[in-house]
């Protein structure tokens, strides 16, 4: 969910748009186009507010430079095309914002670490707003002191929780093991991977926010699971939107479904949290839930333990119930579709790669065994697991360009000043692809594409999002069990399929017995490619070694 905001394909954004606002925003758009086009230069930027001048996209009043973004590719190709001409610096509007974009490793840098308080802001769109009732969650949010607090409660709620303990690995590798379940019961059956996955995944997340673990089929799970692909849908398509926030005004069936799909998830929060206040009892908390009510009301029975950190003032300085509901929903985004996405990639580049799966596979034997299930304790003893892993995020990040920052106060990238107020987008992807720091990047060489700084943590302070950890021990938990699924894979089809601001890779596998599990051997036939478009991931004709057009886990966004 990140770059949605900001990053979506012009006329996927304009098909979200009824004709009649379509109209009235053409007229609007010309009569003020009229009434500049005297006063000032209607082609190309106004005043800009970077000095020396950045290379900047031609723009037209109102419209801004959206008529150069139009086209079939998704934003974050689009924007790395137009570094070729512009540089890996430059900027554009849109609409009447003037966004910075950063496509390059060195101006990353500087943004997200050299001076990432200066460029910690966040802009307020409409449908953030929506979806957080006004900026009240962590990573979409405006860095203000507030902001603080309650980011400092999330993660000593996280820590008092147990992130990363053997309580949470418990929970993914109950999942994880559903999971194997599910796949292997598929012999002699094509079956798509991606909703059992997604299911896992969601499980994880529920359990580890309000102790609820489903069934396959629960109406629960299945309203969880629709209302987060929903929400992840129109997210994506809200595009114009979030530049014209007046458009909100006008029929929008986006907005609707986004209204309805928050809704849905209000309900069953708000059903959680009030049985999680009833239930509320001195002790370790159960969940996400609990250790937030504790340290958002300061409990008596939480003195002392450190979940506040601000005694029991944080009511008082204004972390209300909505900051805690809005921090188990954000669990949900950063924890289900970045892991769910991120291992089907990983299940595609491994089924088109026999020969990396069969050298995780000998690693895990040598390591673990076949005695017990991998853990998280062990990837540092896992090193080609790990370079995997890292490789799927470089190749194809989940956020090909991150959520938008701002310039909190006036600032510079790359020798130009900023000024305050300015947005800016930092492409992962352009990054991610770099071939002056990367050897192949278009090629998927675990362990072999090397970088200096490859992978590097670039949170700025802001760049905190509930769940995230999941994410790793899930991939370590699914990972180790992929190659060992005693199955024989025949790759019979694959194409792309639009779920909203992701395109998921609906891999169709045949499963059926092998004689070893060290041996997974698979008759594999490239299906046929279908051409299917967001902003998020382009289409994909996944052939290895070759660059297809077309998102490290850089926690945000």
């Amino acid at each position: 969910m990140i770059s949605t905001m900001t990053g979506v394909a012009l006329d996927s954004a304009l098909g979200s748009v009824s004709p009649s606002t379509l109209l009235l925003g053409l007229l609007v758009a010309g009569a003020l186009i009229c009434l500049l086009a005297g006063g000032g230069t209607v082609w190309g930027c106004h005043h800009p507010p970077s000095t020396p001048p950045l290379p900047c996209l031609p723009s037209l009043p109102v419209l801004g430079s959206l008529l150069s973004l139009r086209g079939d590719q998704p934003l974050h190709l689009r924007l790395r095309e137009l570094g070729h001409r512009y540089g890996p610096l430059y900027a554009l509007y849109l609409g009447p914002h003037y966004t910075v974009v950063v496509n390059s490793y060195q101006h990353a840098r500087e943004v997200l670490l050299q001076r990432g308080k200066e460029f910690a802001g966040r802009p307020k769109m409409v449908t953030t707003e929506l979806l957080t009732r006004g900026g009240k969650d962590i990573a979409f949010s405006d860095y203000t002191p507030l902001w603080k607090i309650h980011r400092r409660l999330v993660h000593n709620s996280f820590t008092l929780f147990g992130e990363g303990s053997s309580r949470l690995q418990d929970i993914v590798l109950e999942a994880v093991e559903a999971l194997c379940c599910d796949l292997q019961a598929s012999r002699g059956q094509a079956v798509d991977p991606g909703p059992p996955l997604m299911r896992a995944v969601t499980n994880v997340v529920c359990t580890l926010v309000f102790s609820s673990t489903y069934q396959p089929g629960d109406p629960e799970l299945t309203s969880v699971m629709e209302y987060n692909d929903g929400i992840v849908q129109t997210i994506a398509n809200g595009g114009l939107v979030d530049i014209y926030p007046w458009l909100r005004f006008f029929p929008n069936q986006t907005l609707t479904r986004l209204r309805d799909c928050i809704n849905i998830r209000d309900t069953l929060l708000n059903k959680k949290l009030e049985e999680h206040k009833v239930s509320l009892s001195v002790g370790e908390p159960r969940d996400l839930l609990d250790a937030l009510l504790q340290g958002q009301t300061g409990d008596k029975q939480t003195r002392g333990s450190g979940v506040r950190g601000q005694g029991s003032r944080l009511e008082e300085e204004g972390i209300c119930e909505d900051h805690v509901l809005m921090t188990a929903a954000e669990a949900f985004g950063a924890g289900v579709e970045t892991t769910s996405t991120t291992l089907l990639w990983v299940l595609a580049f491994l089924l088109h790669h026999p020969q990396v799966q069969g050298r995780v596979q000998r690693e895990l034997d040598e390591v673990v065994g076949c005695g017990r299930s991998p853990n998280v304790s062990d990837r540092a003893h896992l090193p080609y697991l790990d370079s995997v892993i890292n490789e799927v995020m470089r190749i194809r990040p989940v956020s090909p360009v991150l959520i938008p920052h701002i310039a909190l106060t006036t600032s510079s990238i790359g020798g130009h000043s900023v000024r305050k107020g300015t947005r800016v987008l930092v492409n992962m992807w352009a990054i991610h692809h770099d071939p002056d720091h990367w050897d192949t990047p278009q090629d998927f060489r675990p362990g072999e594409n090397t970088h200096t700084h490859t992978h590097t943590h670039w949170d700025t302070p802001q760049d905190f999002r509930p769940g995230e950890n999941t994410h790793t021990h899930t991939h370590t938990h699914t990972l180790g069990h992929a190659p060992r699924l005693q199955t024989r894979l025949q790759y019979t089809h694959t194409h792309t399929h639009t779920q909203g601001n992701i395109t998921r890779l609906q891999t169709r596998l045949q499963y059926t017995h092998t004689h070893t599990h060290r041996e997974t051997s698979q008759d594999f036939r490239p299906g046929e490619n279908t051409h299917t478009r967001t902003h998020r991931e382009t289409s994909q004709d996944f052939r290895p070694g070759e660059n297809t057009v077309v998102e490290n886990q850089v926690h945000n966004h």
